[in-house]
């Protein structure tokens, strides 16, 4: 049963080969056996998972239907739920139960979803390796010595470990997309904006955005289909209608116009993932697609703006953490000042306190037009670039990281190197696009992901893309040995 994709598991479901509860309880002991050789999970959910899915059982005996009703599922663990620990991966909020379920989390729930728990992932969703977790780092069930990307990591190998079909995600600067590249899954950021974000812990919040990974373009059709849409409570959801994804997935590709920027094959890239790319551009072309190359000539100075940009509101949202109203506090703080300070220093990681400082410094006096609004500025470049490109082209294709999965604790000492192989992923989050990646292939052994992007609102148009990309392939299909 844990070998099913999402959409088997509906018509499994549907068919009535097996029932929800008893699906639940396979992959609840599956996690229990396999889980602590990865660390997947913060929070397993076990009591709640089980009266999810005797309730999805109960709806489908009075005639209720759904691909979502029943199917299991975990949540990253910044996704507020209400009564279960919300920790972000930090010791700051270790102690915290949410009182209330992010829209997301309700969302999915009233789809009948079963809860089977909270995700490990990098402290407040600052990393690309999920090593700066609290708890601990995710190992990559392609290979335990290896990271599984951040800072969806967790999530991530726990959909590559086949220890549940699908995990929500979130994405600031290719937190899904470069985490499923690293474990061979499928991983969408939608448009920023169509996926709420009320309940959801913010790191940058012009950047954040909320997707589905899994195995297939398929399920992360079905799943997107369950998380997006218009949301009151956020004030940057946007009110637009939501396609019905999964009808879109088997359009033709003929005729469609593939972009390939010529700044994504520089130096940094590893040769091998520049071969797997190019071969994943001949198999769409046979299937009807024209390709052509393309620019976007300010695509260097994405890294700088990002790392101006995102250190800065997340030194702006993290301010609330302050050891007053919830969190960690620390012992016998001696006066107000005490408490401010050793409850930040003794709450957040150095990976968090390193961005801070960096954030509060680029929006201190003297210095917010020097670099907070001069990588504004480049953002706007960034964006113009794209919607330049798209005038030409449908979708743009290249590889989603520099480079496979690194050893753990291999950029420890060197977080600029980190930050680099964020490098084809953040433009998207600068730009508000969604991106999706999709396995292409393997390079000594290690899992290697295309990445796609497309115009707003357009995830109909990955997802199709990426579908018909895997009727003809048999990346997505491979799993780690062991699992």
């Amino acid at each position: 049963m844990h070998q099913l994709t999402l959409a088997e598991i509906a018509r499994g479901l549907a068919d009535k080969k097996f029932s929800s509860e008893e699906l639940t309880k396979v992959l609840l002991a599956r996690i229990a056996q396999l889980d602590p050789q990865l660390n997947s999970f913060i929070s397993l959910t076990e009591d709640l998972a089980l009266q999810q899915a005797k309730a999805a059982d109960a709806r489908r005996a009075n005639g209720e239907s759904g691909a979502l009703l029943g199917a299991p599922i975990a949540h990253k663990d910044l996704f507020c739920t209400q009564g279960i620990r919300t920790s972000c991966g930090s010791k700051m909020l270790d102690n915290f139960k949410a009182p209330y379920d992010a829209t997301v989390v309700a969302k999915l729930a009233a789809a009948g979803t079963v809860t089977l728990g909270k995700t490990n992932m990098d402290e407040f969703a600052m990393g690309s390796a999920n090593e700066s977790s609290y708890y601990g780092p995710v190992k990559n069930p392609w290979n335990l010595e290896c990271v599984p990307g951040g800072s969806s990591g967790g999530s991530a190998a726990a959909v590559a470990a086949r220890l549940l079909p699908a995990a929500t995600a979130t994405d600031t600067g290719g937190s899904i997309r470069q985490p499923a590249a690293f474990t061979n899954l499928t991983g969408l950021k939608p448009t920023y904006g169509r996926v709420s974000r009320w309940g959801m812990i913010a790191y940058a919040s012009s950047l954040d955005q909320g997707g589905p990974l899994a195995r297939t373009a398929e399920d992360c059709a079905i799943l997107l289909q369950g998380m997006a849409g218009f949301d009151p409570q956020d004030s940057t959801s946007i009110d637009e209608p939501v396609p019905d994804y999964s009808a879109g997935l088997n359009g033709s590709l003929q005729g469609l116009r593939i972009g390939v920027p010529k700044e994504y094959f520089s130096a940094g890239l590893d040769p091998r993932i520049a071969d797997l790319v190019m071969a994943s551009v001949e198999e769409l072309k046979k299937l009807g697609a024209v390709v052509k190359e393309i620019s976007l000539p300010n695509m260097q100075h994405a890294i700088p703006a990002y790392y101006v940009i995102a250190p800065a509101e997340a030194s702006s949202n993290l301010s609330r953490f302050d050891g007053v109203r919830f969190g960690y506090r620390c012992e016998d703080p001696k006066n107000l000042e005490d408490l401010y300070k050793r409850s930040r220093g003794e709450g957040f990681g150095p990976e968090v306190q390193r961005r801070i400082m960096v954030g509060a410094y680029a929006l201190s006096a003297g210095y917010y037009d020097a670099y907070y609004l001069k990588a504004q500025k480049i953002r706007r470049l960034i964006k113009n670039d794209f919607m330049a490109a798209f005038n030409e082209v449908d979708i743009i294709l290249g590889p989603t990281t520099p480079n496979p999965a690194w050893k753990l604790g291999a950029k420890n000492n060197d977080p600029v190197s980190e930050y680099l192989e964020d490098v084809y992923t953040i433009t998207a989050n600068l730009a508000g696009l969604p991106g999706l990646s999709m396995p292409a292939g393997f390079v000594d052994g290690l899992p290697v992901g295309v990445q796609l992007l497309a115009p707003y609102f357009q995830e109909g148009r990955l997802l199709n893309v990426a579908h018909q990309y895997q009727q003809n392939t048999d990346w997505h299909t491979r799993t780690p040995t062991g699992f």
